[in-house]
């Protein structure tokens, strides 16, 4: 046997491709608007994380556009040797101060934040808790621990008090002094998204926060979808909650509302120091390139200072969402702008797709493991550029396709 016959074994793809059912990898031809081209389409984009439109924000071109003129086009290097710039260290001291923490550390994607933060934190005999809904990057980085990894059912607290009860009655306090014994815990870090990206829910901080000073254990939340979205200012859904003095460490990204890619964390000085000296993904990966650093600088600029789009962004979720429920869609557990429409089976989900893109509308499909079997739904994500005429013309399309496809 060959280690490469499970690739040629591989043919999903191709079926889906024989049935235009295939989704992924779609190459775009314009930038990331309300609007792209796709196959020489035009096409409403409904399917973006750009939150507050500003992938196309003159602010954000012209400062990405002048740190490359200022210093040139990559670092060649990491954050560790060669590769720090000043704005880098800008960009920290601001972001500490938009989220009222006392430091911050910017890696290259959020990908790599949450894998070199929660591999850096949770050492020999710790124990990283999280809810069984949470990023991919989030598993990986407990994966990539030496500690071990437990999960509690989504955003239920009851069950994740019975993991850290469990976790305390195992401790090498209450077991004899084994240190080394099976199931033994010393530290615990319950790492959470702020709103989970799926279902657009928001995790019950408050409830967390009580379990977690009831145990002990520390609080880091993934808020790539919250910051810029939820809260005063867009500090997130810490701030939502008025519990940021609460929570350990914020983890955010660049990619989504801050129109860049990237990714940073925020805490304590003396936590984010440890992380700086031993995470792996930011000593040995090359830094942030200018022009994202200096296009992350603007959107936090914009962020703070024009909470017009934040309104309008919530004023376009409200519409949509609501006018979904009229028409009788399953949104599920959305609370942000972040809607599932809710479908169930696989196959038909690929097929809406199609019938969708068909009709001019840009979404995701999301289907079976990234959420459960019998869940697949349609992932619509809504940004403050869109006007209200792009989406009342994506209703009357979501209603003609939902009833062909027998959905409502």
């Amino acid at each position: 046997m060959s280690v490469f016959d499970k690739c040629r074994n591989f043919t999903k793809h191709n079926e889906l491709k024989q049935v235009d059912t295939y989704p992924y990898f779609s190459p775009l031809a314009s930038e990331q608007n309300t609007e792209v081209v796709l196959n020489g389409k035009r096409m409403l984009m409904l399917g973006s994380n750009s939150y507050l439109g500003l992938t196309t924000h003159p602010k954000v071109i012209s400062a990405a556009i002048s740190a490359t003129k200022r210093f040139g086009s990559s670092c060649t290097g990491s954050r560790f040797l060669n590769g720090t710039l000043e704005l880098h260290q800008e960009l920290e001291q601001r972001l500490a101060s938009f989220l009222h923490k006392e430091k911050a550390l910017v890696f290259t994607t959020g990908f790599q934040t949450n894998l070199g933060t929660i591999a850096t934190i949770v050492g020999k005999n710790d124990v990283v808790i999280t809810d069984k809904t949470d990023h991919a990057s989030i598993i990986d980085g407990a994966r990539l621990s030496f500690g071990r990894m437990h999960r509690y059912n989504h955003n239920n607290i009851e069950d994740l008090e019975r993991v850290l009860e469990n976790c305390r009655e195992n401790s090498p306090e209450n077991s004899g002094g084994n240190k080394n014994g099976k199931g033994n815990c010393s530290g615990k870090l319950i790492v959470v998204d702020g709103v989970f990206s799926m279902d657009g829910d928001i995790a019950d901080l408050p409830g967390i926060v009580n379990a977690a000073e009831k145990h002990g254990a520390g609080i880091m939340v993934d808020d790539a979808h919250g910051i810029g979205v939820l809260g005063p200012k867009g500090r997130g859904t810490a701030a939502h909650f008025e519990l940021a003095d609460k929570i350990d460490l914020i983890m955010g990204t660049f990619s989504k509302s801050f129109a860049s890619i990237g990714g940073f964390i925020a805490g304590d000085e003396a936590v984010i120091d440890y992380i700086r000296h031993y995470s792996r993904s930011m000593i040995f990966s090359a830094s942030l390139p200018p022009a994202q650093t200096a296009a992350a600088l603007a959107s936090l600029d914009i962020i703070e200072n024009e909470p017009e789009r934040r309104e309008a962004l919530w004023k376009n979720t409200n519409l949509l969402k609501n006018g979904f429920h009229d028409l009788g869609f399953d949104t599920g557990l959305s609370e942000t702008p972040i809607i599932p429409v809710m479908v169930g089976d696989d196959l038909l989900c690929f097929k809406t797709w199609r019938e969708l893109r068909n009709e001019g509308i840009f979404v995701n499909p999301i289907i079976s493991p990234a959420v459960a079997k019998g869940q697949a739904m349609i992932r619509v994500s809504v940004m403050a550029t869109h006007n209200e005429k792009q989406l009342q013309t994506a209703l009357e399309i979501f209603d003609k396709v939902g009833k062909r496809m027998g959905i409502i």
